[in-house]
């Protein structure tokens, strides 16, 4: 794809054209949907400029790098998918594929291996790359209660389902992880007391 120019005119009226020419008003549910799924891919950039501040003898922000560009790459596919018109989506369209899904699975798994199990909550922080991880996981669960909504509608992938879905898990556990790595305390959630 080659983009030439960034603005069009086109949407000075409050449309935009999905991919395959469908017109659609700007604040419809799958403009919405995508846009937070954008919102996403870009705390995920913040993240990742973080890490480069990372002491060097934190050897874990590489592979948290990695990780990272690698679920923008899908957040991207999945932009792609949701700005596609339903009826329009073919074979040049991203696909989220069951490998990717198993792929945050096993991600999760082999950092929980490295945590405590949690006895209380906690409160997100944990130094700034874990608190931004946390807001990624705020964010991605509005992108996932935002492609649920929109699945009652109009169809959404299974693909795209699962993977914000397991993909908000993912974020809270590797900012636990990466807390861990950069000997950040987590801070526990202390109840209001019963009086």
């Amino acid at each position: 794809m080659r983009i030439t120019k960034v603005y069009t005119r086109t949407g000075d009226k409050g449309t935009t054209r999905l991919a395959g020419g469908v017109a659609i008003a700007k604040d419809h549910l799958r403009i919405e949907t995508y846009g937070t799924v954008d919102e996403l891919n870009a705390i995920v950039g913040l993240v990742r400029a973080f890490i480069e501040d990372l002491p060097e003898k934190v050897a874990k922000g590489k592979q948290l790098d990695e990780e990272l560009h690698r679920i923008q790459d899908r957040l991207f596919d999945m932009g792609a998918i949701m700005a596609t018109a339903p009826e329009k989506i073919g074979e040049n369209v991203p696909k989220i594929t069951a490998g990717e899904i198993t792929h945050l699975e096993t991600l999760m798994d082999d950092c929980q291996e490295e945590l405590e199990p949690l006895k209380e909550f906690i409160l997100p922080g944990g130094g700034k790359v874990a608190a931004f991880l946390h807001q990624a996981r705020t964010v991605c669960r509005r992108a996932e209660r935002l492609s649920v909504r929109l699945n009652r509608e109009e169809s959404v992938p299974e693909g795209v389902l699962k993977y914000l879905n397991r993909l908000s898990d993912v974020f809270f556990v590797l900012g636990r992880w990466i807390a861990l790595a950069e000997k950040e305390p987590e801070t526990l959630w202390n109840r209001s007391p019963d009086e």
